[in-house]
């Protein structure tokens, strides 16, 4: 009877599991996951409401086979989607289901694969020369934003990405040891921003035009306060589109500040290891990426050994 009983259980899970749609899944079940797992979960709440729910949200888990999700992506690249944007999408849908899996929502089988992302090409990586950063600040400083020159600056003095400067709050920087914190970073932990003198005195600077609307300086405030919401912008793309346009840099990202603070690092010879901490990357693999940045140095440090080996003296 006991051995019934538990064949029976089975049977009504099986059942369930026929009968949950995707949309189901995701509402019930991922989302409620990502909200606690995950810091960027808003951005999967955006992509599956905007790419998943309407087409694809009614099939049953087990009825996305691979050749209904390949009409989905190619639907996808017909629209004029980029295959950077498509691989995100792709991203998510693959994860949802490898944890329906692990879940015991759906089976493993052979017709309901990981889908392929796309091929995209070598990443194009754009580094600013000293006449372009200048070009930059200077119509920076002539925007209307109040606070578009001092952020762009942050950038490109720390290497920090977008989305955490424009959440840093006073009381993340500590002046004295001249570290901001970052309390979650891109990969869910924290990390440290060092800040030269330069970087500190454009932070003071945020607090003096917080001063000039009357903003709060200090405590849980943000550095970059909206004198309208009084809260954290949420981008800076209008005012920086215009700067960044302005100085002939149309092709310039604002992630490009980053990769820029990588590149002067490197190109004065600084070692990978040191820029892989200082841009809070997880791994060195991350880092390798401007190791072509400097050849002339590896060539000298090369000839180091070249030096000794000959009985030359160094």
């Amino acid at each position: 009877m006991k051995l019934f009983s538990r064949n029976k259980s089975a049977d009504n899970s099986r059942s369930r599991q026929q009968c949950l749609t995707l949309n189901q899944f995701f509402d019930q079940h991922y989302f409620p996951h990502a909200k606690v797992a995950k810091a960027q979960h808003k951005h999967d709440f955006s992509t599956y409401n905007t790419h998943m729910r309407l087409v694809l949200g009614e099939y049953l888990l087990a009825d996305l086979k691979t050749a209904v999700l390949d009409v989905w992506v190619r639907e996808q690249i017909i629209a004029g989607y980029k295959r950077s944007t498509i691989n995100k999408h792709i991203y998510l849908m693959n994860r949802m289901l490898n944890l329906a899996r692990s879940w015991g929502w759906i089976d493993f089988a052979r017709d309901q694969q990981p889908i392929k992302r796309l091929t995209i090409g070598d990443h194009k990586q754009r580094f600013l020369s000293s006449d372009e950063i200048e070009a930059l600040l200077k119509q920076c400083q002539r925007s209307t934003h109040p606070y578009l020159y001092l952020f762009v600056k942050l950038l490109l003095l720390t290497g920090a990405r977008k989305g955490e400067a424009l959440g840093v709050r006073w009381c993340d920087i500590d002046f004295d040891k001249r570290i901001w914190t970052v309390p979650r970073s891109k990969n869910g932990r924290s990390r440290r921003i060092v800040l030269n003198d330069d970087a500190v005195e454009t932070v003071l600077a945020a607090g003096t035009v917080a001063e000039r609307f009357g903003l709060v300086v200090g405590g849980s405030a943000p550095v970059f306060q909206n004198p309208r919401t009084q809260g954290s912008y949420q981008s800076f793309y209008a005012a920086w589109y215009i700067a960044r346009d302005a100085a002939g840099l149309a092709d310039v990202r604002i992630h490009d500040l980053r990769h820029t603070f990588a590149s002067l690092l490197v190109n004065q010879g600084v070692s990978l290891y040191e820029v892989q901490t200082l841009l809070g990357h997880s791994s060195i693999q991350m880092t390798q990426r401007y190791a072509h940045l400097a050849p002339d140095l590896l060539h000298r440090r090369a000839q180091i050994v070249g030096t000794i080996v000959s009985g030359k003296s160094i």
